[in-house]
């Protein structure tokens, strides 16, 4: 091999991995700026965390937004999860307060946590929760079934064409199950 072409696949294989470690990278920052970008445009519909109310909220108006509740179980989870009221209807700056049914059909105890959506995706950022069952992990013995609340309202700034919004939840299985220790044997 020539003096020429070994200096030219030196640089490739540098280029290479070069590639492979600025792809690793833009990978791995992937996830955190994806949460900043949902953050900033309400984009997947993502809540924000827990509200702190500095005053009794009051409703402004005779305007009326319904507000809509949806459950599901992601893959591997199966305990009952629904809402309690499929919908109600809330003035801007009303606290409402409504609750979800989990049970755990399940002979042992298992973790459950909550995963928020709103669509339309614009209507996120104005809906505060002041509870929420999502902001804790969920643990319920076996056969165990519990109503879990919801303290939220809707803020007064949210844009007029807005009428109709929904509060999607996804629970998840997170229980950490004990794995058995592999058997050690000494000869």
């Amino acid at each position: 091999m020539s003096q020429t072409s070994q200096t030219s696949t030196k640089r490739l294989v540098t280029k290479l991995l070069l590639t492979v470690v600025g792809m690793f990278g833009f990978g791995f920052a992937m996830v955190p700026l994806y949460d900043v970008i949902c953050d900033i445009t309400g984009l997947n519909g993502k809540t924000g965390g827990q509200v702190v109310q500095e005053e009794e909220a009051k409703p402004v108006g005779d305007r009326e937004i319904t507000v809509q509740f949806l459950a599901q179980n992601a893959a591997g989870m199966d305990w009952e999860f629904r809402a309690n009221d499929p919908q109600v209807k809330v003035k801007p700056g009303e606290v409402k307060v409504v609750s979800y049914y989990a049970g755990n059909r399940h002979d042992y105890a298992m973790t459950g946590q909550a995963i928020p959506s709103v669509a339309p995706n614009e209507a996120a950022q104005y809906l505060k929760k002041l509870e929420c069952f999502c902001f804790q992990e969920q643990v319920l013995q076996a056969g165990e079934s519990v109503d879990m609340g919801i303290r939220f309202f809707i803020d007064e700034s949210i844009p007029e064409h807005i009428t109709k919004l929904t509060l999607s939840y996804s629970l998840f299985d997170i229980t950490d199950y004990e794995k058995p220790q592999a058997a050690v044997t000494l000869n």
